[in-house]
């Protein structure tokens, strides 16, 4: 029985090593390097919504269907978000970032891997509260066509602004959060003036390159789910976007202990993974 078991494991991993190969090849998306985990599990979830049996079954599904590879880029997005998620961040964004930015004209950021755009909305929340906002701009990248149409739209589920409430008031938040947005039905709609220095853009940390200098990069919750080799690439890639001093936000599962870059940034505050590059 373990043989069994344990030929199927092998099994398997062939079939994702053929699917990652084969959506590379095909349609240039590379996931190659993500941890092996990360790639079971959102595989097994794919598997069972396309109606297939195995993961060849789904590989011929998204090798031959374009709006079935659609629907994988999105179940391979990260979704695990929310807004002012892990509320100390923002807290030491205001109390370590913000007088920073006070001493500029103009301030570049980028929210890589911004997912449904919660967070995004959060930060220039964040902004507008501190007298920002004006003098910002925001590039806010995923991968993932379909996250990055819901998070241009602004329209949240009405069910989540308690929780959402709770956490905008630990984050320092000034104001009443309701004010925000408006509620039509069973959604609310985030104001359009909070998108106005918002650029949403397509944007692959594993496959594109550096396509500005910014003052500020923000690419919290993203790397957990890659191998180790594949963090190290993207931590060259934000260290060399970043400009001369600027501010770098993890999640606070992410580490820069370990990675080649380590020892070109100062720590602002340990904790909520916020750093200055410093050389």
């Amino acid at each position: 029985m373990a043989k069994t078991a344990e030929k199927t494991s092998e099994l398997e991993n062939v079939e994702i090593r053929l699917l990652l190969e084969g959506i590379y090849r095909c349609y240039g998306y590379d996931f190659r390097d993500y941890a092996l985990a990360s790639i079971e599990r959102r595989f097994a979830r794919q598997v069972e919504a396309e109606g297939a049996t195995t993961i060849s079954g789904l590989q011929e599904k998204v090798l031959h269907d374009a709006a079935a590879m659609e629907r994988l880029l999105f179940a391979m997005a990260t979704h695990v978000t929310s807004m002012f998620r892990d509320p100390s961040f923002y807290v030491a964004f205001r109390q370590t970032v913000v007088p920073l930015l006070r001493a500029s004209k103009y301030t570049r950021i980028w929210h890589a891997g911004c997912s449904t755009g919660e967070e995004v909305y959060s930060l220039a929340i964040l902004l507008h509260e501190e007298d920002l906002y004006n003098k910002c701009r925001i590039y806010a990248t995923d991968f993932s066509e379909g996250v990055l149409r819901i998070a241009k739209e602004g329209v949240f589920p009405l069910t989540e602004m308690k929780e959402y409430t709770k956490d905008y008031l630990e984050a320092g938040g000034h104001a009443t959060f309701s004010n925000y947005y408006s509620a039509k039905y069973d959604h609310v709609i985030f104001r359009p003036a909070l998108r106005e220095n918002v650029l949403f853009a397509h944007h692959n940390l594993v496959t594109d390159g550096s396509f500005n200098e910014f003052d500020v990069i923000l690419c919290r919750n993203v790397m957990i789910y890659f191998n180790k080799s594949l963090q190290d690439r993207v931590h060259r890639l934000l260290y060399e976007s970043l400009a001369p001093r600027g501010v770098l936000g993890l999640g606070q599962k992410e580490f820069l202990r370990f990675t080649p870059e380590e020892h070109h940034y100062e720590v602002l505050d340990g904790p909520e993974r916020l750093y200055r590059k410093v050389a």
